[in-house]
């Protein structure tokens, strides 16, 4: 796993303002916020639709640039990177799961998994691609592509490629939102075996109550803005 300070927290971010849009349809999604995440926490983000969940989380994936104030991740401070800095940074420390699989459909679930690991430059990609679809119960389906595959096998591909760098931090948003209950059930059990087992800091966005209550803490949001945990 990447090492950085442990005297700091793994995410935290202070004064984060960021809107969206352009003009008159220019909208202020998040407003001051400030928030610190531990090492090793697990915190569910949870408040009602157009709250700035998914937002939140894309800022603290390097996916979305706040306006104002500092996003530090795994001790860098991602709003002094470039584009291909944050990009370089992203596939090091973050792991992350859509609510879409967003897989490759011309790649195998093999070849999927593979894909961050190729670009970081793993010599043995292949085989730790192998052990992580394993892992997720996919031994059997190394060689079938998206298309041939259920949503709950796709997402298990979609963990399968986020945990495979070993990040020290894992973003989920609703990552069960496409699936049936007991389908999401066993997402939700492999994402929180990737924290436990490997020490990653998880943050997942939720509309459900009692699965953010599976983590150790939870942030609400309400209008761009935490209120409450």
């Amino acid at each position: 796993m990447t090492s950085y300070s442990e005297a700091g927290p793994a995410i935290s971010l202070a004064g984060v303002n960021l809107s969206l849009g352009q003009g008159a349809a220019r909208v202020h999604i998040l407003k001051d916020i400030d928030l610190n995440i531990g090492s090793g926490e697990a915190i569910g983000l949870i408040g009602p639709s157009g709250s700035g969940k998914s937002t939140l989380l894309m800022v603290m994936a390097g996916l979305e640039r706040a306006d104002s104030g500092r996003v530090t991740v795994a001790g860098e401070n991602l709003t002094a990177l470039d584009e291909d800095a944050l990009a370089r940074f992203r596939g090091r420390n973050i792991g992350i799961v859509f609510q879409s699989f967003h897989l490759i459909p011309t790649m195998t679930a093999l070849e999927n998994v593979a894909v961050p690991l190729e670009l970081a430059g793993a010599e043995d990609a292949q085989e730790r691609a192998r052990t992580e679809l394993a892992a997720v119960g996919l031994g059997q389906r190394f060689d079938h592509y998206p298309a041939q595959l259920s949503g709950g096998e796709q997402q298990r591909v979609a963990v399968a490629r986020a945990l495979a760098p070993n990040p020290a931090i894992l973003v989920a948003d609703e990552p069960t939102g496409n699936l049936d209950e007991d389908t999401g059930r066993g997402i939700v059990d492999l994402l929180f075996a990737g924290h436990t087992k490997r020490g990653t800091t998880l943050v997942r966005v939720t509309h459900d109550a009692g699965l953010a209550r599976r983590c150790g803490r939870m942030v609400r949001l309400r209008s761009g803005r935490i209120d409450g945990e």
